[in-house]
């Protein structure tokens, strides 16, 4: 009777330290894990960036051992504009240091005949007359500079622009005068390429230093093109705010002699506003007998330029309503660089109630923007209470079930 006693308790004692073991196993784990720190990608993703240039590779990832940031830092020359990860403060921020001229190599190098000849193709006679006849309101308004520099690589047949810094930002927040900037970069006239730096937190003085490669451009397209930079701020809770746009003609830049360093004064962002926001074709069936609206976006045309190329990306967004409550949302095909698009979708929406009365629904004409938020070009909404067309076709379509009905509207401002 005593040996299965005895057995009994140190089978106890032996499933007790296991646990024990176990769950202090665990516990060290997961202590380990978040005293890691995250991945370069995963630290650069909670900031907003989705576009990685080359010139930050995989040796300064913050994983990377001190004997290749060591080796690094040895071989890289003492100019060079570096962007060393760890000297960054808690918000993304370098020191102001990296904000002086000093982070332009190849302007303490170059000869002061070099330095001339270039610089003469980078400032326009205009730009020089506007600078020099700046009044004192004038200069309460500028809103910063912007350094970049151009060059093709005839190997690789790729176009390399690289996004240096910029100077003298204007403080978009108020109480912390100050901004989060991030510059936006597309290659018109056909808005194919499509880029954004990352976003640099809390300073006017941004060294952004991040190169962007596009392959697959010829080098007699390059004259035909036109860059466009748009500089804006994040807002975490709101819309981005637009600091203003840079726009550079490549059209008598000459790119064979090696890369081209250039600055431009930042300007106010010319907003085209056209006296119509465009028509939207769409047609629309309410189903009694099985309760539902059918609606077919069909066409829009004549939609209003939403940028600096006079092309849109145009795409409609279809919400339905019940007594102002959204309950449904569909959305078409994005139409590549038109302002004359041709849709032809189809959708069916269930009606949670008996009628039209208290449905009503929005039809809202969006530009894609990959990167950022898409811009509302114009709005359209068909109900009971809609005035004019909207109000009439709705009318329509209520009198007359199981008949669809198509109508050309007037877009008003989103």
């Amino acid at each position: 009777d005593e040996i299965p006693t005895v057995v009994g308790i140190f089978s106890a004692f032996g499933l007790v330290f296991s646990v024990s073991l176990f769950a202090w196993i665990c516990c060290q784990r997961k202590s380990s894990k978040s005293n890691k720190t995250p991945p370069y990608k995963f630290v650069h993703v909670l900031k907003g960036v989705d576009i990685y240039p080359e010139n930050l590779n995989s040796k300064k990832k913050f994983g990377a051992d001190d004997k290749s940031e060591a080796k690094n830092k040895s071989a890289m020359p003492k100019n060079s504009l570096h962007l060393d990860l760890e000297k960054r403060d808690l918000n993304g921020n370098f020191p102001k240091t990296t904000t002086k001229m000093q982070g332009f190599p190849d302007l303490e190098n170059s000869s002061p005949k070099h330095f001339a000849e270039r610089k003469k193709d980078s400032v326009s006679p205009d730009s020089l007359k506007s600078i020099t006849s700046l009044s004192s309101e004038d200069k309460q308004d500028k809103l910063g500079t912007l350094f970049f520099s151009l060059e093709y690589n005839f190997e690789k047949k790729a176009f390399v622009v690289n996004i240096k810094e910029a100077h003298g930002l204007p403080a978009m927040d108020e109480q912390s005068m100050t901004s989060d900037p991030y510059i936006k970069m597309t290659i018109l006239p056909e808005k194919k390429h499509k880029v954004k730096t990352r976003v640099l937190r809390k300073t006017l003085d941004p060294a952004f230093d991040e190169t962007f490669t596009f392959y697959g451009i010829p080098y007699s397209q390059i004259q035909d093109l036109t860059l466009h930079f748009m500089v804006l701020s994040f807002d975490r809770f709101s819309r981005d705010d637009v600091i203003g746009e840079v726009l550079i003609p490549l059209a008598g830049i000459e790119l064979s002699e090696g890369r081209l360093l250039m600055d431009r004064e930042i300007i106010k962002r010319n907003v085209r506003k056209s006296s119509g926001r465009g028509e939207l074709l769409v047609s629309l069936c309410y189903q009694s007998t099985t309760n539902t609206l059918t609606v077919v976006v069909l066409k829009a045309r004549h939609l209003p330029k939403s940028d600096v190329s006079g092309l849109s990306d145009p795409y409609v967004k279809v919400n339905l309503y019940h007594a102002k409550k959204r309950i449904s949302k569909k959305k078409t095909h994005v139409k590549k660089c038109t302002p004359n698009a041709v849709f032809n979708e189809l959708f069916v929406f269930d009606i949670p109630c008996e009628g039209l009365d208290d449905i009503s629904i929005e039809f809202l004409v969006l530009d894609s923007d990959r990167g950022s938020r898409n811009e509302v070009i114009g709005r359209l909404t068909l109900g009971s209470s809609a005035e004019g067309t909207g109000g009439e076709h709705w009318k329509e379509i209520c009198e007359y079930p199981r008949r669809q009905i198509a109508k050309w509207h007037m877009l008003c401002d989103g």
